[in-house]
């Protein structure tokens, strides 16, 4: 589930998406930034849940970072409708660190 959400996330964030509902608000892009990083920390953090590692959860907050960085700077450098968005990239990392800690809360909970 993790290796396919992520590469869904990869897919999605180097194509042109039409017909993205609209949320109402002028931030709707951010949302779906923050949603989506959420997400992938939280799969990750779950599929991790049985590694007895202090660390792990950091290491995995990198990891998400760096691959919303990653993602950013190819929508620059290899498609023609997408650009690299500083904002977008503090959106992923919001959701990145909201997810983790709820994946790390849900392991503590599962683990007791």
């Amino acid at each position: 589930m993790s290796i396919v959400y992520t590469l869904a996330l990869i897919v999605a964030s180097l194509i042109t998406l039409n017909g993205v509902p609209s949320l109402g608000s002028s931030f709707d892009d951010k949302i779906y930034h923050i949603v989506a990083y959420l997400c992938l920390a939280l799969v990750w953090g779950l599929y991790f849940k049985y590694f007895k590692s202090k660390h792990l959860f950091l290491k995995l907050c990198f990891a998400a970072i760096f691959l919303g960085f990653m993602l950013e700077l190819l929508q620059y450098l290899v498609t023609e409708n997408r650009t690299y968005d500083t904002y977008d990239l503090i959106a992923n990392s919001i959701g990145v660190v909201f997810g983790t800690l709820i994946a790390s809360q849900i392991n503590i909970y599962k683990l007791n």
